[in-house]
């Protein structure tokens, strides 16, 4: 349970990086209410899930799922630039994370 946490935190990362774009400095109100609620939610939960997690494995999978998730988002619908060294770049940070949590927890 504490892993699916760590997940659905990093995919309200993904929504709060997204929305702090799309509030163009906090001069948007949809786009800033929304930032605050993903924000909110995402550090929540990774507290939550850090009750039973190791730090370092779950901060690792959090902002792994953020970072890739923004990015491919971004390609996917903001106009941002794709190109073969980010899908590249994207899929070792994936592996990366992957590694890292498949290397120590005992939890």
């Amino acid at each position: 349970m504490a892993w699916l946490l760590v997940v659905v935190a990093g995919l309200f990362e993904t929504g709060f990086a997204v929305c702090l774009k799309l509030s163009h400095g906090f001069t948007r109100l949809w786009p800033t209410i929304a930032f605050c609620v993903f924000a909110l939610g995402s550090f929540g939960l990774l507290t939550l899930s850090l009750k039973k997690l190791d730090v370092g494995p779950a901060y690792a999978v959090w902002t792994g799922i953020g970072a890739a998730g923004t990015a491919i988002y971004g390609m996917a619908f903001l106009g941002d630039l794709v190109s073969t060294l980010k899908l590249v770049s994207i899929a070792l940070v994936v592996v990366g994370v992957i590694g890292l949590q498949i290397s120590g927890s005992s939890h």
